[in-house]
């Protein structure tokens, strides 16, 4: 089996499930996404890119188009937003929820757009279920090729494995450099280890930020990896 049709069967098996344990109606996962959110964030305003205003922004692996429309809070304009998805149905989900916003069914080892043509790009959980390193080094190629001189990738993936999840591998740091050797940027931990974080129910709202805040249970990687240029 290839690597990308492992990857659409791995997907299409977890979309019930995993649309029932991201549920916004559990307060953990709230505070997980307003967490990662908040931290995208500050690090976008850090490096002067927002308001994204007229910023042209890529999202690979933009699943039901969610975290592009995010975007939309922070001054980007939907028409210079697109987004690639492997599975069809995810891009077809994604069109019906935001139509003003590009989404595209395709293979991310080739990217069909010319270099140099994103000011910021998206990776959020993307990489750790891709487990074939050629592709995984396919892709992060192709994501530098199309990024402008002094763009960024905006990171955000897993630091451990899944215990549950044979299909999703953990992308330390040491990793990531190896996915892009020619940017630049920290990495930190976040985001609250999601089995622990679901099960604070009322508590959350106290409890959430100090446990967030060791770092041995932060899950997750987040940061901006800058390319060189102007």
């Amino acid at each position: 089996m290839s690597e990308t049709n492992r990857i659409a069967q791995a997907y299409e098996g977890l979309e019930g499930r995993a649309g029932r344990r991201w549920s916004l109606g559990n307060p953990g996962n709230r505070a997980m996404l307003a967490e990662r959110r908040g931290r995208a964030e500050r690090l976008l305003r850090a490096a002067g890119m927002v308001p994204l205003a007229d910023r042209r922004v890529l999202e690979v692996g933009s699943g039901h188009g969610s975290e592009l429309a995010w975007l939309l809070d922070l001054g980007a304009e939907a028409s210079g937003l697109i987004g690639v998805d492997l599975l069809p149905d995810r891009v077809a989900s994604a069109r019906r929820g935001h139509p003003e916003i590009r989404f595209e069914v395709g293979n991310a080892e080739h990217l069909d757009f010319p270099d140099a043509s994103f000011d910021l790009e998206l990776a959020i959980t993307i990489f750790s279920s891709i487990l074939d390193r050629e592709m995984a080094a396919n892709v992060g190629s192709e994501m530098v090729s199309v990024l402008r001189p002094g763009g960024a990738i905006l990171w955000y993936d897993v630091r451990y494995d899944s215990n549950s999840n044979p299909n999703v591998k953990a992308v330390p740091a040491r990793r990531v450099r190896e996915l892009f050797p020619s940017l630049a940027g920290e990495l930190g931990g976040v985001t609250l280890l999601p089995p622990l974080a679901r099960r604070l129910g009322p508590l959350t709202p106290i409890a959430y930020a100090p446990l967030a805040a060791v770092p041995p249970l932060r899950s997750h990687l987040v940061g901006l990896l800058r390319k060189p240029g102007r």
